[in-house]
Formats: C-alpha cells, structure tokens, sequence
C-alpha cells in the first residue's frame, strides 16, 4: 500500500510517499481501505516535532494522521458489530498512532461508527476529531440557554462547535474575519463578531462557556466576559501560562485544557447528526492522495473555512 512516512520532525517535505505492506489486525480490529482522511492542525504541530512526536517516535515508521473513512476490508475474530464490506468511518487510537496517512488503515472497532448512506466518505471522514473534541467538549460543560462563546468560529473544530452548541440549545456567539461572518451565521450563531472590526468584550459579557481554539491574548480578554462560576476550555496545548490561571482565579473563571479520544460511543452521536442533517462538514478543499503535503500547507495558512480533505 501507498503510504506517508514522516522520516524526522521538520519541514512537509519529511513526509516521504512510500510503499509498506498492509498493516496486520488485532482480534479486536478492522482493516479499512481508506477512501477520503482529513487533516488537523495537530497533524503539522506533530510534524513539525510537538505535540504527539515524541510519543509517536517510539513506534517506527510515524504515520500521521487519525481521520478516516473507508471500506472494511477484513475484520478481527472478537469483532461482532462490524462485516466485511461495511462503510465506517472515525478518528483512530487519538491520541496515539493512527496512521491514518495511508491506503489502509488498522483501526479498533470500538473507534469506529458505520457511515449513513447519505453521507460521502469525504464529509464523514472530516466529521471526526474536529467535530468529536466539540461534542466531547460542549456535552460536558454546556447546557440548554448557556450563553457560549466559541473562537475561531469557521475553522474545523469551530464550525463543528457552533452547529452542535445550537442542538444543545445554547446561544451562541462566533468570533471570525469579515470573509466568514456570513458563514458562522448560516451555521446558526446568533452573534458573529468580527474581531478585525470589534473586539469581543466590547460586545458581549456574563458568558457560562467559552471555547478557545487559539490561546494566547484572545484566551487572556476572555476571561473578562465569563461570569463568576463560568468555564473556559482551551484546545491548543501549553497555551494556559500562569498569568491566565491566575487572572482566572481572581474571578473564580474555571480555566482548563482539554484533549479529545477516540470514542465509537460518541461518533454514534456525530454520525446521526450528520445522517439527519443536524450537522453538516463544510470541505474548503480537496486533494487527491499523491498531494497531500498541499493539504498540509493549506492547514498551516491558518486561513481554513471549515475541513481540508485528502481523496483516496
């Protein structure tokens, strides 16, 4: 099978298209011919030798990657909810080594969800750690007529996040540039904010929920606009230095990290959403396989509407 090894941390051209042999499967797996995988900022910071490298280096060749959807090609003896033939698709062993980079993939049943008919591989295959980090996030912390703050509201995980804060009945406001105001409202936000022309503090207060997907100062001013008891929840990791936690403390603002796992359970939610049209992946582009190092560098403009997709 075709295959992108990741020979050293560094530039994209270390990732190296290569020929492997089809990855072996536990009694507890499926094998999955991949059709259509996405792309996660976590992807380029693991690239360029953060994140998961170092736990990823343990175990040659890297593969990145964790979204896929495709075909079961074979199945293990212990697996019972899943045939031959099936179209599944899930984030895979996130955060450890999915290889998802790759024809074929080894994935746990139990971090897998069949695909609905009516939806392409391509969507399904972006609807998986972007949409799962916001529905593990907001089903935990966010209730029916919370007032929910989410930053970098047209990106991947944020327009995943404004569609699923609404079906749990909270008021949301987005913050976005002027080009993506009109697409953060037809998500369903009730406010956008366009941070190049207000800053959001000055427009909106009493919070119960923030979701912060770009740390630093937009992280710090949001602690001025969460009310006493409120929650922030901070994706990129390290973001959380001393000054936030303690200007948090001051007033009495929980301010946490949180990273997403691979949950079957969970995707079951996703894939129904998506099945009933609750829920809709918008893909800002595709790339055939044999260009994926293009869809890395389109993920590292930080400049993407919504999922960044490589066809298989």
């Amino acid at each position: 099978m075709k295959t992108y090894v990741l020979k050293e941390a560094g530039a994209e051209e270390n990732l190296q298209l290569v020929e492997l042999e089809k990855p072996n499967i536990k009694n507890d797996e499926v094998l999955i011919k991949v059709k259509a995988l996405s792309i996660n900022p976590v992807d380029i910071k693991t690239r360029i030798g953060k994140s998961l490298y170092q736990q990823l280096s343990e175990d040659r060749p890297i593969i990145l990657g964790w979204d896929v959807s495709g075909i079961v090609e074979a199945i293990g003896s212990d697996v019972t909810n899943f045939n031959v033939g099936d179209a599944v698709f899930g984030m895979v062993n996130f955060p450890g080594h999915g290889k998802g980079y790759a024809e074929y993939v080894a994935a746990p049943a139990v971090h897998l969800v069949k695909k609905p008919n009516t939806v392409s591989h391509e969507a399904a295959a972006g609807a998986t750690l972007a949409a799962l980090t916001a529905y593990q996030i907001l089903s935990r912390h966010v209730k029916s007529n919370d007032k929910v703050l989410i930053h970098a509201a047209a990106g991947g995980v944020g327009h995943f996040a404004v569609q699923i804060a609404k079906l749990l009945g909270a008021h949301v406001t987005g913050t976005t540039s002027e080009k993506n105001v009109d697409f953060v409202k037809s998500l369903g936000a009730d406010t956008v904010i366009d941070y190049t022309k207000q800053a959001f503090e000055d427009v909106i207060a009493n919070q119960d929920f923030v979701l912060d997907a770009l740390s630093g100062d937009p992280l710090k001013r949001s602690i001025a606009v969460v009310k006493k008891g409120g929650t922030i929840i901070s994706l990129p990791s390290g973001g959380i230095d001393d000054e936030i936690l303690k200007s948090a403390k001051e007033k009495e603002v929980h301010v946490a990290f949180e990273m997403v796992q691979s949950n079957g359970n969970d995707m079951t939610q996703i894939a129904h959403w998506l099945e009933t049209g609750k829920l809709t992946t918008h893909i800002f582009q595709r790339y055939p396989f044999d260009r994926l190092i293009e869809a890395q560098r389109q993920i590292e403009t930080g400049r993407t509407k919504g999922k960044v997709i490589v066809t298989v």
